[in-house]
This record gives structure tokens, C-alpha cells and sequence, in this order.
């Protein structure tokens, strides 16, 4: 299947969690005008696109966004705090991109927090996300909306085109079913295979507003990385219904060096936040015992990954990965995580088996 043509640019005991909108960042909402599409002040869809100091790349979004432009649609788009310009190209936005609603946060919040400010300020029937340095195909969103119409499920998960410089590659939700509405937990096993909670995207796919108003779609405030991980899972421990279509029209930009899968600072380190969220919200499941096993072997598997590129991270923070991680692995449900351990390549389990045994040091009690 071709990727589909769209205005590219040159180079394409474990912790409390608060769920719900942060009481500490502080918002200014200013919107472009004009009467509402309709009586009751509801539109179609809400668009809630982060930014935080991307301007070179802020065009690419801003003009797939127009190419997207709806009279009941509105495109929600969230400045956390910039300090690179990118403020003023939303300032101008705001008044030449129809259905623009800009919000500020008067300080940096992170990703999580600035879509949970984006999905309060929502009047869209369905609700989706845009991260601020991706793009889009024209007239992708009409698409997008006609296929969760539908289908009339509670969200729709699709494909999207990864691009690295000017190389481009299709990646698909793993799941076989398409244009099938599904019971969402269906879809989690099995454990030792990926599945759909692995792709965790927020912006491959469409969400509607009763998950909202059920306390299902926001994220855990203040997470600044794996912030998709609790918010996937929970959609599918949650959710009553999904499915999954081929839909391609989400360009994802990948190697930004702003990103903070490019940055190895502290910040990378709440994916273990993310995950002990993860395991301790599944353990209170009523199927945690068929669940269990392929969280904590994803978590083991995060775990490995980092550790074995933990060249990236500054020394001080290596070593804090390192013993968080120790930690970690003690916290876990320790009959499960033998059984994860057993179903994994002999590098990794070894890797991780080393790990468990070392002593737990204060940084990991601190994790």
C-alpha cells in the first residue's frame, strides 16, 4: 500500500498517580472568534496538538492542519511555555488557522500534562492528538471521523508513516482485525507477542467523548516520557470497545533532536514511573492474573532496552537507571516476573537476572 501524498516537509511500594488535570500549571485560552457551527456548541472533533519548542517544525504542522479544516472542527493548540519562537507562530495562528484555540501554560508541564489541559478544554463530539512536530495528509481527519462514525465504537486505532530524514516507512497497529469492533481487552494478549497496547501512540487514532466524561482518556500528569504506556493500557482495561482501521495520514517525525527519546537526561527516566503505574493498576484488575504476565514482561523488556543503550544517559543518570531499575524488579509480583524472565532470549533474561541481584542502593528506594 502507497503512503499517501501529503505537504511534506525537506526533511521529514509503588506510586500515587493523579490522572486528571494539574492544579499547578496555570492556563490562558484565547480563541480566533466567530459563532459557533452550531446551537448547542458542540463540535464534530477536537484536534489537541502540544508544543514545546519545535519552530522549525511548527509550519508543517500548522499547514496540514488547514488542510484538515472543518467547520465543526477545532484544532486545540497548547504552547507549554516555548522559549524558541514557536510562540509567536502559534500567536499568529490563532487568527489565521479557522477553528484555532490557543492555549498557554504559563510554565513547562510536559507532554501529559499539556494533552490533559488540551482534552479539558475539548467541545468535540471525538477527540484526537497531534504531536507538534508531525504532520498530516489533507483531509485526513474527515476520514478519521467517518470511520469511528461507522464503526460507532468507543475510539479507532490506525496506521501511521514513521519518517526518518527523508526516509518513510508504514507501521501498523498489531492487530490482525480491521473495520471489526472488538472488546478492547481482547486485544492486550498474549504476553509474549506485541500487541496493541505496544503501540502506544496517542495520535494513531480517534477517541470518543465518553471516555472522557468516564475518566478513561487523560494522561498521568507530569509523566515526561512513557506517558502513552498507563494511557494505553488503561483504554484497554477500560474502554468497552474499539477497532482498528488502515487508515494512513499521520506523518510521524522521528529523530528530533529535541526529543526526549534523543535526550538522555533524568527526564527518560519516568518510564519507570509509567510502568510501576502500569502493574499496580493491572495487579487491581479483575483479570490480573491473565494480564500480569505481559506487563511485567514488557516492563522487563523497557527495562533491557535502556539498560543496553545506557551510553546515551549522562554518567550520574546511568547509573540512577541502573539502580531504579533494581528496584524495579524487586517491586514486581516476583512469581510472574520468573515466568517473564524464563520466556525471554538468554541476553536479556541475564541481563535483567544480574540487575535483580544487585543490592538496592537509595537511588532505586527513591524511584
Amino acid at each position: 500500500m502507497g503512503i499517501p501524498a501529503a505537504r511534506r516537509p525537506e526533511e521529514c511500594s509503588l506510586h500515587r498517580f493523579a490522572t486528571r488535570r494539574s492544579l499547578r500549571i496555570k492556563v490562558q485560552v484565547k480563541t480566533n472568534g466567530g459563532p459557533p457551527p452550531n446551537v448547542d456548541d458542540v463540535l464534530k472533533l477536537s484536534v489537541i496538538v502540544p508544543f514545546y519548542n519545535v519552530r522549525r517544525y511548527v509550519p508543517d504542522a500548522l499547514r496540514s492542519l488547514r488542510a484538515n479544516a472543518r467547520d465543526d472542527f477545532e484544532f486545540i493548540l497548547v504552547d507549554d511555555c516555548s522559549t524558541d519562537g514557536t510562540a509567536d507562530l502559534l500567536a499568529r495562528a490563532e487568527h489565521e488557522l479557522p477553528g484555532a484555540v490557543l492555549v498557554r501554560h504559563e510554565r513547562n508541564g510536559g507532554l501529559a500534562t499539556a494533552r490533559n489541559t488540551g482534552i479539558d478544554r475539548a467541545r468535540g463530539e471525538y477527540l484526537t492528538f497531534l504531536d507538534g512536530d508531525d504532520w498530516l495528509a489533507p483531509g485526513y481527519y474527515a476520514e478519521l471521523v467517518a470511520a469511528i462514525e461507522g464503526l460507532d465504537c468507543d475510539f479507532v486505532r490506525t496506521d501511521h508513516v514513521q519518517c526518518t530524514a527523508r526516509a518513510r516507512a508504514v507501521h501498523r497497529v498489531p492487530h490482525g482485525r480491521r473495520n471489526v469492533v472488538l472488546d478492547p481487552r481482547d486485544a492486550i494478549l498474549p504476553a509474549h507477542r506485541t500487541t496493541s497496547v505496544d503501540y502506544a501512540y496517542a495520535w494513531a487514532g480517534v477517541y470518543h467523548r465518553r471516555l472522557v466524561e468516564r475518566g478513561v482518556l487523560h494522561f498521568t500528569d507530569g509523566l515526561r516520557t512513557a506517558e502513552d504506556r498507563p494511557w494505553i493500557w488503561k483504554l484497554h482495561r477500560e474502554a468497552e470497545s474499539f477497532a482498528v482501521t488502515g487508515l494512513l495520514g499521520v506523518f510521524y517525525r522521528r529523530g528530533v533532536s529535541s526529543s526526549l527519546t534523543q535526550i538522555g537526561d533524568v527526564r527518560q527516566l519516568d518510564f519507570i514511573r509509567a510502568f510501576d503505574q502500569v502493574i499496580e493498576e493491572t495487579a487491581r484488575d479483575a483479570d490480573a492474573a491473565a494480564l500480569l504476565p505481559k506487563a511485567v514482561r514488557t516492563y522487563c523488556a523497557i527495562i533491557s532496552h535502556h539498560l543496553g543503550t545506557a551510553e546515551r544517559f549522562e554518567p550520574p543518570v546511568a547509573r540512577r537507571l541502573r539502580a531504579m531499575s533494581t528496584a524495579a524488579l524487586r517491586r514486581m509480583p516476583q512469581d510472574v516476573l520468573d515466568e517473564a524472565l524464563g520466556s525471554m532470549d538468554a541476553e536479556r533474561a541475564g541481563r535483567l537476572r544480574r540487575l535483580r541481584r544487585r543490592p538496592v542502593t537509595a537511588a532505586g528506594v527513591a524511584a
